[in-house]
C-alpha cells in the first residue's frame, strides 16, 4: 500500500501559478503510477493529468493541457503538479492518486488516494 498527502493548495488570483505536491510513504513509489484529479462543488470528479511510474509519459485533460504540468521525483517519492495561468473553472479539491494496473484517465484505475487540497481561483 502507499499513503498520500497532498499540499500546496490555496487562495490565489485569476492568472497566477500554484505548485500541488504529493507526499508518498509506505510501499516504492515508483511501483505506482500516478494521476491527478479535482472536483469542483455540485460536480463530478474529473481527470486532471497523470504520469507513468519512471516520469517518462504524461498524459493532461483538454482543459488544462499546455497550462498545468504533473511531474514526480521517485528519489523523494514526491509528485507534483505546476499549475499555470489559473482560471476560475480551475477552482477544486484537488486530489493526487496512484495506482498499479491500468493506467487510464479513469479513477477507478487508482487504488490509493490523498485527502485532496483545495485550490480557489478569485478576482
Amino acid at each position: 500500500q502507499v499513503q498520500l498527502v497532498e499540499s500546496g493548495g490555496g487562495l490565489v488570483q485569476l492568472g497566477d501559478s500554484l505548485r500541488l505536491s504529493c507526499a508518498a510513504s509506505g510501499r516504492t513509489f515508483s511501483s505506482y503510477y500516478m494521476g491527478w484529479f479535482r472536483q469542483a462543488p455540485g460536480k463530478e470528479r474529473e481527470f486532471v493529468a497523470r504520469i507513468n511510474r519512471s516520469g517518462s509519459v504524461t498524459y493532461y485533460a483538454d482543459s488544462v493541457k499546455g497550462r498545468f504540468t504533473i511531474s514526480r521525483d521517485n528519489a523523494k517519492n514526491t509528485g507534483n503538479l505546476q499549475m499555470n495561468s489559473l482560471k476560475f473553472e480551475d477552482t477544486a479539491v484537488y486530489y493526487c492518486a496512484a495506482g498499479s494496473y491500468y493506467f487510464t484517465d479513469s479513477a477507478s484505475s487508482y487504488d490509493y488516494w490523498g485527502q485532496g487540497t483545495q485550490v480557489t481561483v478569485s478576482s
